[in-house]
């Protein structure tokens, strides 16, 4: 088999959870061969179980995004294992706790720059240098509608998701004139662990998490199909842009 029968690969990180498994099961669709990252190895796992039930092929790997030496070894083991990364959803996230900021925990705050930001720092160093070499690829990075707006409660995410935002303008900036792409996905609240988390938290606190507009709460396929055009040739043009899946609720 030559390199140009051989099929994409796709990395996605976060692969275990609800948007994570919804993006991994998309982009194997496209005919990806895709790698699996997650802390629990259960779910990444069961992610690709299911693409391989469904006849395709996908590996799972336990790793921790945050971890420099982590990151370095799978992004090694997924090229090794399947051939050149083509494809990056650098999609994992925490979304840690409600409470108002000058309440809120000074380790949550930590951790969630950990994940959210070194997170996808470290994913965009390490697969953007592979790409840069061979001249090619699609990077989405899953930023928040709370990247372009506050939200009370959240002070961590909100930061998090600005700053991942911001990781997407400057990794955008430094590929112009490649044939690699860096763009984000912007997604509302999505039906997921996520969003119940949150939501539970928010019923036993002083804090009311509000949203825009009166648009329903989209499901993870909405935000996997985007990720999927962000990494297709007829997203060719579309560099450092964020895509907002939320339904119009940042409209109104």
């Amino acid at each position: 088999m030559t390199a140009a029968d051989r099929p994409p690969v796709a990395l996605v990180t976060g692969g275990g959870g609800d948007i994570g498994r919804a993006i991994a099961l998309r982009l194997a669709r496209m005919s990806a061969a895709v790698a699996i990252i997650d802390r629990d190895e259960a779910a990444a796992t069961a992610t690709a179980r299911l693409i391989e039930n469904a006849g395709g092929h996908a590996i799972a790997i336990p790793a921790d995004v945050s971890s420099a030496l982590d990151t370095a070894a799978f992004v090694e083991t997924v090229e090794a294992q399947l051939g050149p990364i083509g494809i990056f959803a650098n999609n994992a996230g925490i979304e840690g706790v409600v409470a108002p900021l000058h309440e809120y925990p000074d380790d949550t705050f930590d951790k969630l720059l950990q994940v959210n930001v070194k997170g996808v720092f470290l994913g965009l160093k390490h697969v953007l240098g592979r790409m840069r070499q061979r001249g090619a690829g699609a990077i989405i990075n899953t930023a928040s509608t709370s990247a372009i707006r506050g939200r009370a409660g959240l002070a961590g995410y909100v930061a998090s998701k600005h700053a991942v935002l911001g990781l997407t303008r400057t990794a955008a900036l430094e590929v112009t004139g490649t044939k690699i792409r860096v763009n984000a996905v912007l997604p509302g609240p999505v039906e997921s662990r996520m969003i119940r988390e949150l939501e539970g938290q928010a019923r036993d606190s002083t804090v009311e998490l509000r949203r825009n507009g009166d648009a329903a709460r989209g499901q993870p396929q909405d935000v996997a199909d985007v990720v999927a055009f962000l990494a297709s040739d007829e997203a060719a043009h579309v560099n450092g842009a964020a895509w907002v899946v939320d339904g119009g609720m940042t409209v109104a």
